[in-house]
Protein backbone atom coordinates (compact mmCIF):
# COMPACT_ATOMS: atom_id res chain seq x y z
CA UNK A 1 0.00 0.00 0.00
CA UNK A 2 3.08 2.25 -0.32
CA UNK A 3 2.72 3.77 3.14
CA UNK A 4 -0.83 5.00 2.55
CA UNK A 5 -3.59 3.95 4.86
CA UNK A 6 -7.29 4.58 5.09
CA UNK A 7 -9.17 5.45 8.23
CA UNK A 8 -12.60 3.88 8.25
CA UNK A 9 -15.25 4.21 10.88
CA UNK A 10 -15.87 1.05 12.83
CA UNK A 11 -19.56 0.12 12.48
CA UNK A 12 -19.63 -0.31 16.25
CA UNK A 13 -18.61 3.36 16.74
CA UNK A 14 -21.95 5.13 16.66
CA UNK A 15 -22.33 8.75 17.66
CA UNK A 16 -24.51 9.41 20.69
CA UNK A 17 -26.06 12.76 21.50
CA UNK A 18 -28.10 13.55 24.58
CA UNK A 19 -30.59 16.42 24.66
CA UNK A 20 -32.41 18.18 27.49
CA UNK A 21 -36.10 18.69 26.66
CA UNK A 22 -39.28 19.89 28.34
CA UNK A 23 -41.39 16.93 27.18
CA UNK A 24 -43.58 15.93 30.14
CA UNK A 25 -46.02 13.28 28.98
CA UNK A 26 -45.54 9.82 27.54
CA UNK A 27 -47.96 10.59 24.70
CA UNK A 28 -45.83 13.61 23.72
CA UNK A 29 -42.65 11.53 23.72
CA UNK A 30 -44.32 8.82 21.61
CA UNK A 31 -45.36 11.40 19.01
CA UNK A 32 -41.86 12.84 18.87
CA UNK A 33 -40.35 9.35 18.65
CA UNK A 34 -42.52 8.68 15.59
CA UNK A 35 -41.50 11.95 13.95
CA UNK A 36 -37.80 11.48 14.69
CA UNK A 37 -37.81 7.81 13.68
CA UNK A 38 -39.37 8.75 10.36
CA UNK A 39 -36.72 11.44 9.78
CA UNK A 40 -33.86 9.22 10.98
CA UNK A 41 -34.89 5.59 10.38
CA UNK A 42 -31.47 4.11 11.15
CA UNK A 43 -31.08 5.89 14.51
CA UNK A 44 -31.85 4.49 17.95
CA UNK A 45 -33.94 7.13 19.73
CA UNK A 46 -35.47 7.16 23.18
CA UNK A 47 -36.73 9.42 25.96
CA UNK A 48 -36.11 9.18 29.68
CA UNK A 49 -38.95 11.17 31.18
CA UNK A 50 -38.01 10.05 34.69
CA UNK A 51 -34.80 12.09 34.43
CA UNK A 52 -35.15 15.68 35.62
CA UNK A 53 -33.85 16.86 32.22
CA UNK A 54 -36.46 14.82 30.29
CA UNK A 55 -33.61 13.34 28.27
CA UNK A 56 -33.81 12.57 24.57
CA UNK A 57 -31.02 10.17 23.58
CA UNK A 58 -30.11 9.67 19.93
CA UNK A 59 -27.59 7.15 18.61
CA UNK A 60 -26.55 6.80 14.99
CA UNK A 61 -24.15 7.61 12.18
CA UNK A 62 -23.88 11.07 10.65
CA UNK A 63 -25.68 12.82 13.49
CA UNK A 64 -27.63 15.92 12.44
CA UNK A 65 -27.90 17.66 15.80
CA UNK A 66 -29.39 20.89 14.48
CA UNK A 67 -32.04 19.05 12.44
CA UNK A 68 -33.04 17.00 15.49
CA UNK A 69 -33.38 20.13 17.61
CA UNK A 70 -35.41 21.90 14.92
CA UNK A 71 -37.81 18.96 14.54
CA UNK A 72 -38.45 18.82 18.29
CA UNK A 73 -38.95 22.60 18.44
CA UNK A 74 -41.39 22.47 15.50
CA UNK A 75 -43.63 20.39 17.78
CA UNK A 76 -43.51 23.05 20.51
CA UNK A 77 -40.85 21.65 22.82
CA UNK A 78 -37.53 23.00 23.97
CA UNK A 79 -34.51 20.93 23.00
CA UNK A 80 -30.86 21.63 23.70
CA UNK A 81 -27.70 19.58 23.95
CA UNK A 82 -27.19 18.33 27.49
CA UNK A 83 -23.73 19.25 28.68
Amino acid sequence: MNGWWTLTQNPMDKMVEVFKTDVQKKAQSKKLLCVLSEAFPSFKINFDLSDRDKVLRVEGDDMEVLRIMILVKEYGFNCEILE
